[in-house]
């Protein structure tokens, strides 16, 4: 089986589904690098038209990636929800596409027709999309989670304040914590990449997050970004354990790569969800959203495990994964790998626009780290650009990094100064639970338009007293 397009005189010959997605894929050197590129923009462009006529009905009976050895595609073709996709089971990608943009996909609509789409048709039909097609689309895309705040309110944003240190100093991090608090970030997650990945250590960690959480009251969750595995061992040890952090990728080499599997993921969430560390909210129901995944397109092919398929297809293949374990929070991390997969900021520009839009078409709480590494051909006017376009999408949350230069990771990101713009410029906010906290505590001016005050709030001026003096 094939798929052809003739441009002029010229048939264009697809020989499979993958390879007719990969053609279509806009350019990306990590395609390129792959072998699975259009070879020009003409075999782009009649694979993209080729595809417009696909009907969304191929993906069910056609895998990217075999059935019988992948366990990613068992999850995504076991739990398709065919009454969920039934009103656009007749379309065809390009159909898909139109509908999309139209009134007629509210909402609500698309809430409920997410357990009926596969990430190949999600990532199909973002092949065929503008920047404002992927933008409009998203932004009518709500996805709701809550563990101690709500995330994914309509005009809110909220933020992963992200207090790395080289070294894992105590003061060093604090010090970034509360230069963050302080411009109103953290409603996300309070998030540490640990330098020094040892169980010992996230445990150390752990505590001290849950402490300063504990003693502000802050309404906000904790997680330390090491291994699944040292989590489960955090947690046996009666580590204060929020989130389950993990990286995943789109196909079970990729995985296997990570040193994880589906059961794995299970078994961390059902320990997360026997600590009951979640909030009770006014509806009765405890926060259960425990699991915060991290994706980013190229990690397929760094394990020799994208089976042939673009890198962008794949990357929706993760969030196949990422839904079934229900998160609070999936983060694309669009620039981290670095210009293999990503060249420049035009590529890392679609790619962060792509991520979002696939993943909240699938019904995930997306965010995005809008970053780049300093070998990659970008800058922060790239990032600038990919921020404001993903705010107008109705991104769930960012990065909030000191001066948006992680020392510990050593790349590029988005600042607590970033956000404060951000929520200016859209008229967004951030989460409701720890806005009125920033309220009470005084960082926050009363209003609720996310304006600091002028002075050191009082709660905060001993804290800033002692690591003055440290």
């Amino acid at each position: 089986m094939g798929y052809t397009h003739s441009l002029g005189t010229h048939r264009y010959q697809f020989d499979d589904l993958r390879t007719l997605m990969a053609r279509a894929s806009p350019a990306r050197s990590g395609d390129q690098l792959a072998g699975v590129a259009a070879a020009n923009a003409q075999e782009r462009v009649a694979a993209q038209m080729a595809l417009a006529q696909l009907p969304l009905k191929t993906f069910l009976n056609e895998a990217v990636v075999p059935y019988e050895s992948d366990e990613v595609t068992r999850l995504i073709i076991d739990s398709h929800h065919a009454a969920a996709f039934a009103p656009v089971s007749h379309l065809t990608v390009g159909d898909f596409r139109n509908w999309l943009l139209s009134d007629a996909a509210t909402s609500e609509f698309l809430a409920s027709l997410a357990p009926g789409l596969t990430p190949e048709m999600a990532a199909a039909v973002s092949k065929l999309c503008r920047l404002q097609d992927l933008v409009l689309i998203a932004r009518k895309c709500r996805v709701v989670t809550r563990f101690r705040g709500t995330i994914g309110l309509a005009s809110r944003l909220a933020t992963r304040l992200q207090p790395n240190h080289p070294t894992d100093d105590a003061a060093g991090i604090a010090a970034s914590l509360l230069d963050g608090l302080l411009h109103g970030s953290g409603d996300a997650v309070i998030g540490i990449n640990p330098a020094t990945d040892n169980v010992p250590q996230v445990v150390r960690l752990l505590q001290m997050l849950d402490g300063v959480i504990t003693r502000y009251g802050i309404p906000t969750q904790s997680c330390v970004l090491t291994h699944v595995t040292n989590t489960l061992q955090a947690i046996e040890r009666g580590a204060p354990v929020d989130l389950v952090f993990q990286s995943v990728g789109g196909t079970e080499g990729t995985n296997r790569s990570f040193g994880i599997d589906l059961k794995l993921l299970g078994e961390a969430r059902a320990a997360a969800l026997s600590l009951q560390r979640g909030a009770l909210f006014e509806d009765g129901q405890r926060g259960d959203n425990v699991m915060y995944f991290e994706t980013g397109q190229g990690s397929a092919l760094s394990a020799n495990a994208h089976h042939g398929c673009d890198q962008q297809t794949i990357e929706a293949r993760a969030y196949a994964v990422a839904r079934q374990f229900k998160p609070l929070l999936v983060n694309t991390v669009v620039g981290f790998i670095g210009p293999e997969y990503l060249f420049n900021g035009k590529q890392i520009i679609r790619a962060g626009l792509e991520d979002h839009f696939c993943g909240k078409l699938l019904g995930l709480p997306m965010g995005c780290d809008v970053c780049y590494t300093n070998h990659a051909e970008a800058d922060s006017d790239d990032m600038d650009a990919l921020l404001t376009l993903l705010c107008a999408a109705g991104c769930n949350f960012i990065m909030g990094v000191p001066g948006s230069d992680d020392i510990m990771l050593n790349y590029q990101s988005t600042s607590f100064h970033d956000a404060l713009v951000m929520r200016q410029i859209m008229g967004q906010r951030a989460a409701p639970e720890f806005e009125a906290w920033l309220q009470k505590m005084g960082v926050f001016a009363e209003g609720g338009d996310s304006r600091l005050q002028d002075q050191m709030p009082a709660p905060f001026a001993n804290v800033l007293q002692r690591l003055e003096a440290a």
